[in-house]
């Protein structure tokens, strides 16, 4: 009986390109698809600010009796000849009760630039760009991210808000009422300083549920995008991580919608003079050249902030849900043969 033995060769180990950072990602996906991605981020900022105009001026259109009466009461009070302060906590009220439509029209646009920008991730790097719109079920998808945004923002601002009108009902200035606790005792300070501990708990939440968005635009149910974030934020570099790529964004967002309403303020007269003049009421001139620099602040910040953010945390996510052991490799097991 014979015993080949074959030589034992070591093939020599490949040359392995160091894995890049989520912002490096993030920037190599926005330059390698940058036409497909600009694109999508103007037809969506650009649709969702038509809607949001049409939606504005027909809130205007439906508190304009409220604009009416501030009108006519100061006509009144200046034959009076007396000074005239409107109240605006009806107008508030009605703005307050038109929120929500203008949340879900943003959450929408989000929901959207969030999935081109995973898809994106994605298809990597070095993918040609038309891989990035190729992708199907795009609507199912932006119909999970935006469940996913309506879920994330019941379970993190339900709880400020509850101990925010809790801690006004015990502390505020109740003129009818006396004040349930005693101004400067202990209960009254704890209750007083509540709402700034739950306002903490909600960031904590905040960002552990910052990747579910990401999540989701991968085909995940919101419910399980939302753990899939709780478990990934959670971990001993998750956190770390999350943190170190929310902090920098939030500024930087902050601080773009806070330039360019600034650069937008010009407007304000503009706009109040062009309503005041085609509708003869000065206070809907005068907060419509309020909102003005607002909306312009908001849409040139989503079509430069948004994209990066949503491109960073999809790198993000794509980078924590990877499995940390490499992939097993093909053995080579010596053939011996008798």
């Amino acid at each position: 009986m014979t015993r080949t033995r074959q030589d034992d060769r070591t093939t020599p180990p490949r040359e392995v390109r160091p894995q890049r950072g989520p912002v490096a990602t993030a920037f190599a996906v926005l330059r390698r698809h940058r036409g497909a991605l600009a694109a999508a981020t103007v037809r969506v900022v650009g649709l969702s600010g038509l809607a949001g105009l049409l939606m504005t001026a027909a809130t205007f259109a439906l508190a304009w009796p409220l604009f009416t009466h501030m009108r006519n009461e100061q006509l009144r009070y200046h034959q009076l000849e007396d000074p005239y302060l409107h109240d605006p906590t009806a107008l508030a009220r009605f703005a307050l009760c038109a929120l929500p439509l203008f949340l879900l029209l943003l959450g929408t646009g989000s929901a959207a630039l969030q999935g081109v920008c995973s898809r994106a991730v994605a298809a990597g790097a070095d993918a040609p760009s038309e891989e990035v719109g190729s992708c199907t079920g795009g609507f199912a998808r932006l119909r999970g991210v935006l469940a996913v945004y309506a879920l994330r923002g019941l379970i993190v601002w339900a709880l400020p808000l509850l101990v925010a009108t809790v801690a006004h009902e015990l502390t505020g200035y109740q003129l009818d009422t006396p004040e349930p606790l005693e101004r400067g005792s202990l209960p009254y300070t704890l209750v007083a300083a509540s709402p700034a501990a739950a306002v903490l708990v909600a960031v904590v939440l905040r960002l552990a549920l910052a990747l579910a968005p990401a999540a989701a635009a991968e085909g995940l149910a919101p419910r399980a995008a939302l753990r899939r974030s709780w478990s990934l934020t959670w971990t001993r570099a998750g956190g770390a991580r999350v943190l170190a790529l929310a902090l920098p964004l939030a500024a930087l967002t902050a601080g773009v919608l806070r330039l360019v309403v600034e650069l937008a303020l010009p407007l304000r007269p503009l706009v109040r003079h062009l309503v005041e003049g085609a509708t003869g009421n000065f206070f809907a001139g005068y907060y419509a050249g309020i909102l003005a620099p607002v909306i312009v602040g908001i849409l040139v910040t989503a079509a430069l902030a948004f994209p990066l953010t949503c491109t960073a945390f999809a790198a993000l996510h794509d980078r924590l849900r990877s499995p940390r052991t490499a992939p097993r490799r093909a053995g080579s097991t010596a053939a011996t043969s008798a």
